[in-house]
């Protein structure tokens, strides 16, 4: 089993956090008028009866049958599910940017839950978690043998309840027991500054129902301080997505209007749609009246842009880098996207539970599918300058058990290579480390990307630069054919 780094999410985001989709709401389930297979759902009868009569125990109705349409759901692909009470709960609070939880992002390493990083105050960041922590027991349950998704929802709860957490840290010769109350988290969508005259970095952290309002406001305020800018970089790295109309809105703000965003293409009629570049695409009907666009300086249309990507962007991320890339408005740097390139719409079944169902697939306005792929950056630039660090360890949405293919590429099963030697070496690497935040001094990526709006050299990850090198010589190798003498040599003159 490789040693990847997998299962990354928000601890009480549910299923909006990590690798979030873009969602669509609906506020009742479809009629659905397919004919039902009479045969399978008498053997599902069958077994129903046979639990019923025949386990160890007895079994709730209400049990079996939600269990059920939850397999049933889940088995299509990795991000449609049945929501019960709770989790459809936390899903419309995670859309507004607010969730109860501790506030760390974490994935799953050996067994244990690892620490990626604490949210800035948050009851984690305030009790002294760090990236790179293992939490070994969560109160007095073991973690190892748990899945991810086991010790996520026991670290959930309600407000102003507590959780005790048993930490390793390294260089820590005795286990840290440190007890945590959980609270009501509020994810700020966009962050903004300007980094020296002339240029600025803003900064969207996930797609919720308020980031086009702030985004709107952040620009105001950076041309406010700096009215001659020269620069943009958009920082979409580690955003795992949110709700389309963020995306569509996000990119909106720096496209002409009127142009295709985004398209979609599925089963159902309206699931065929062209989203435009558009108030009411972005906006919902109770701000109809109000585009939160409307005053945003001209100049943002034609600033020159950097859109920094990684792995951890997802879904929404990658509407707005390939649109942003296909009308070549920006520069996109960094490394290859997640690759979530499908439409989640929320059917809603009961008055607290529903269906997330994936119901499309995304394709930029030149048509490409995101699906499985991702963006492909213009400039592939390592996270440090010595590499890509954990970010190359991350899981993608190829990675996953039952992803749906991408439609438009034939060759995605032929690019999966053995990369376990190379997954330790980063491992041990990061180990030595401090961890890296976005927007800082020690930003290596966030440099390139100055470096590129001034016009001066980037430094490209290893690998672009292997690529570079063999079109060079493959380059050299057709010129000095095209200039010699018939037998394949070139001869200098």
């Amino acid at each position: 089993m490789s040693s990847k780094l997998k299962n990354f999410g928000l601890i009480g985001l549910g299923v909006i956090a990590g690798i979030a989709g873009s969602m669509q709401f609906d506020a009742s389930a479809q009629k659905n008028t397919a004919p039902l297979p009479l045969e399978e759902l008498r053997q599902l009868a069958d077994v129903f009866g046979l639990i019923k009569t025949d386990y160890v125990e007895p079994v709730e109705d209400k049990k079996l049958l939600t269990e059920a349409i939850s397999g049933m759901v889940a088995s299509l692909d990795p991000h449609s599910a049945y929501l019960d009470k709770k989790a459809f709960k936390e899903l419309r609070e995670g859309t507004q940017g607010k969730f109860v939880g501790l506030g760390i992002e974490v994935g799953m390493e050996d067994g244990y839950v690892k620490v990626i990083s604490p949210i800035e105050d948050s009851p984690a960041f305030k009790a002294g978690l760090k990236a790179g922590d293992l939490i070994t027991r969560l109160d007095n349950t073991p973690v190892k043998g748990l899945t991810l998704d086991e010790a996520v929802k026991r670290m959930r709860g309600e407000p102003n309840t507590k959780i005790t957490l048993t930490i390793a840290r390294k260089d820590e010769d005795k286990p840290i027991i440190v007890t945590i109350v959980r609270q009501e988290i509020r994810v700020q969508s966009v962050k903004s500054k300007v980094i020296e005259p002339g240029y600025a970095w803003l900064r969207v952290a996930q797609f919720q129902e308020p980031t086009v309002d702030d985004l709107s406001k952040k620009i105001s305020a950076i041309y406010a301080q700096d009215p001659n800018l020269k620069g943009l970089v958009l920082d979409l790295r580690n955003d795992p997505g949110g709700v389309l109309p963020g995306a569509i809105g996000v990119s909106a703000a720096f496209l002409p209007k009127d142009v295709p965003v985004v398209s979609t293409n599925g089963q159902l009629p309206d699931s065929k749609q062209t989203f435009y570049a558009r108030r009411e695409f972005y906006t919902s009907s109770r701000m109809a009246a109000n585009d939160p666009l409307a005053k945003l300086p001209d100049a943002i249309k034609k600033v020159p842009m950097v859109v920094l990507v990684n792995t951890g962007s997802a879904s929404a991320s990658e509407i707005v880098a390939g649109a942003l890339q296909d009308y070549k408005r920006a520069t996109i740097m960094g490394t290859q996207t997640f690759g979530k390139g499908s439409v989640q719409t929320i059917r809603q079944l009961t008055a607290d539970t529903a269906v997330k169902l994936t119901t499309a697939r995304y394709y930029t306005p030149n048509g490409r599918s995101i699906q499985a792929k991702g963006i492909v950056p213009d400039l592939l630039v390592d996270e440090y300058a010595d590499g890509d660090g954990l970010n190359g360890l991350r899981l993608r949405e190829s990675d996953l058990q039952k992803h749906l293919h991408n439609d438009k590429d034939k060759d995605e099963a032929a690019r999966k290579i053995d990369e376990l030697e190379e997954e330790q070496r980063i491992a041990a690497l990061e180990k030595k480390r401090k961890p890296l935040e976005f927007g800082s001094k020690d930003d290596f990526q966030l440099a390139q990307a100055l470096n590129h709006l001034k016009g001066m050299p980037v430094q490209l990850s290893k690998s672009a630069q292997i690529e570079s090198k063999k079109e060079n010589t493959i380059n050299e190798k057709k010129n000095g054919d095209k200039n010699g003498n018939g037998n394949g040599h070139g001869e200098k003159k």
